[in-house]
């Protein structure tokens, strides 16, 4: 007999009788010979039944679908199949019976929805808590980063307020227009203000612990951050491009301790260097960066300034010793202690110096002095060209004469000057160069007859120095009031553009040269200004805003000509928003994007001055960036 002829048991009873693991498996020759054996057998049933048939008794077929039968004699699939069938169609039912009665009772509706929707809720919110898998690679390029997540919304805004007076007083907080408009720009930043980006309130704070206290607020709100503190900078370092509020240093304005004997001293960040220098003046000490007036040691540190003594003292990076930084999250660092030098750690000193704010606040710095030299003196000599000026530079540099400063300024900036009246001499309208020296007097006087000598081989046509204190302010206050001379020739509607770079000082004469000449093509009215004894000018320029075109492409020239001579795009301005493009070309994109992975690690959130210096979002369709 065939196995497939043997009648099979239900399947609970099949199941209930399965042969134990240990059961020998039943062999293959076995069934085979068994299924041989059984043919005979079959074919008499099949005779049987034909005999049966043939007697008119007619054999009841099999009922495969009687279920109630005592024993289902159908296959095994068979009966599987039937069940999962019944199992289907009884889920079918019960789902129908269900949506029946949703709908003849709106409330049960209702349950399921709001279950569902909060079941979805919870997912998501619980899946936002699973923190990224963190990135691997050492650097972040722009088109891997994500719009910054900010909020400022006004009724964000308006809650914070509340905390914001708790922390400072309402006395400290300034909504007024005029001063949300002084706060977002000035006449002479070459980033001219958008009247829409303006901050919802201004903040001042008088300690290191209430800027911690409102950094905390907004990073707890998500509320992006400007700094502000003298207000002089010039490439649109303070300019509010994505809203929140402005925290205004002017309240922290004192002079914490002078150690004269260490010759050190700690300032707060909206301490001038102007009154910084009175105050040391009195134990015959001074702080050699000099910047242009008005200037405070929190943006001489966020833009890493200099000024005319960088030739002989450096810039401000040499003068820092320690800084005290509130992070973006609240938190309160210290860089360094009080030693003149230290090889401990990562010198977070200088990271935060140039950094321009988006780092971290600047709350208090610790600043290196110096004696105040025994003698120093003025001298200035014209020139027929800018060349030859700038001959005579390389000459004196060349020489190694140990002068405290060289300045050049063109013939555009000697007749502004006169032009302006703000100094009681006349000047000759020529390329002028200002020297400053300081030292023992005997050192002064030696250092005057050796720069006489060389500017007269470099075919100066006059040589004057000063013989008293009077006439050396005199001679020098020319070099101070160059950008506001230039300033006081623009008309009504025009506006100033005033820039920098720095060269090789060998390439010193050729940049300059070509810069004037590209300024007189334009037709614009602009000057030559510069701390020439370290390679780096400056350019002002005057210009209508039908002729704001014609300004960027001077200005985009002349930068660019400084890149393609090894040099930088600025010497001392800074990046702020107008030249963060040129970033790229001077220093490669990989070195950006190590800023931008450095700007991200201590500022995930780009709360804390955003858009300056690196972009940290893709520019949108209507932000033009220029092309190289």
């Amino acid at each position: 007999m065939s196995l497939r002829a043997v009648p099979r048991g239900p399947l609970g009873l099949r199941s209930s009788c399965t042969a134990p693991r240990s059961a020998p498996a039943f062999p293959r020759r076995n069934i085979a010979q068994s299924s041989r054996r059984s043919k005979p057998t079959n074919t008499t049933n099949k005779a049987q039944d034909k005999a049966a048939s043939a007697n008119g008794e007619r054999k009841k077929p099999k009922d495969y679908l009687d279920k109630g039968s005592e024993r289902d004699e159908r296959p095994f699939h068979f009966q599987m199949w039937d069940s999962v069938t019944a199992r289907v169609q009884r889920e079918r039912e019960r789902q129908d019976r269900m949506v029946t009665k949703m709908i003849s009772n709106p409330r049960r509706r209702v349950g399921p929805l709001v279950l569902t929707i909060l079941s979805g809720i919870t997912g998501y919110y619980f899946g936002q808590l699973i923190p990224d898998d963190p990135p691997t690679t050492s650097t972040t390029k722009l088109e891997d980063t994500n719009p910054p997540p900010h909020d400022a919304s006004r009724p964000t805004l308006e809650a914070a307020w509340v905390d914001f007076r708790d922390i400072v007083g309402q006395d400290n907080i300034s909504m007024t227009r005029a001063e949300l408009e002084a706060h977002s720009g000035s006449s002479w930043s070459s980033h001219p203000s958008n009247p829409e980006q303006i901050p919802f309130c201004v903040v001042k704070p008088a300690s290191t612990e209430e800027v911690s206290a409102i950094m905390k607020v907004c990073h707890e709100r998500r509320i992006p951050v400007t700094p502000y503190s003298g207000g002089t900078s010039l490439e649109g370092h303070f300019a509010p491009t994505r809203g929140g509020i402005c925290i205004d240093f002017s309240r922290m304005d004192k002079i914490l301790k002078l150690h004269a004997d260490d010759l050190d001293v700690v300032v707060q960040p909206a301490v001038g260097w102007e009154h910084l220098n009175e105050v040391l003046a009195q134990q015959n000490l001074f702080f050699p960066p000099d910047p242009g007036p008005g200037a405070q040691i929190g943006g001489m540190v966020g833009t890493g300034c200099s000024g005319t003594n960088a030739y002989r003292y450096g810039t401000m990076k040499d003068w820092v010793l320690s800084l005290t930084v509130v992070l973006a999250d609240g938190t309160i660092i210290k860089t360094r202690q009080r030693p003149r030098k230290s090889s401990a750690g990562y010198d977070l000193t200088r990271m935060f110096i140039g950094s321009e704010g988006t780092l971290g606040l600047i709350t208090e710095a610790t600043l290196k002095v110096t004696v105040k030299p025994q003698t120093t003196s003025v001298a200035v000599c014209a020139f027929k060209s800018v060349r030859d000026a700038a001959n005579c530079v390389f000459k004196v540099v060349g020489a190694g004469v140990p002068i405290a400063a060289i300045e050049i300024l063109d013939d555009v900036q000697m007749a502004c000057i006169n032009d302006a009246g703000t100094t009681s001499k006349r000047w000759e309208e020529a390329p002028t160069l200002f020297f400053k020296f300081a030292g023992t007097p005997s050192s002064v006087t030696e250092q005057v007859a050796q720069v006489q000598k060389l500017a007269s081989k470099s075919g100066s046509q006059s040589f004057e120095f000063a013989k008293s204190e009077q006439e050396k302010e005199e001679l020098w206050s020319a070099r101070k009031e160059a950008l506001w001379s230039v300033m006081a020739k623009s008309k009504e509607g025009e506006h100033v553009w005033t820039t920098d770079v720095a060269v090789p000082i060998s390439r010193l004469a050729d940049i300059i040269e070509e810069t004037k000449e590209n300024i007189k093509k334009s037709g614009l009215t602009g000057s030559i200004v510069g701390h020439v004894g370290d390679g780096n000018f400056h350019s002002v320029l005057l210009y209508n805003p039908s002729q704001k075109s014609i300004a960027e492409r001077v200005v985009h020239r002349m930068v660019k000509r400084a890149i393609e001579m090894e040099g930088t795009a600025t010497g001392e301005h800074g990046i702020g928003l107008v030249k963060r493009d040129y970033l790229p070309h001077e220093l490669g994109e990989e070195t950006v994007d190590a800023m931008r992975r450095l700007k991200l690690a201590f500022d995930p959130l780009c709360l804390l001055n955003c858009d300056k210096v690196v972009r940290v979002q893709m520019p949108g369709k209507r932000e033009r960036v220029g092309e190289w």
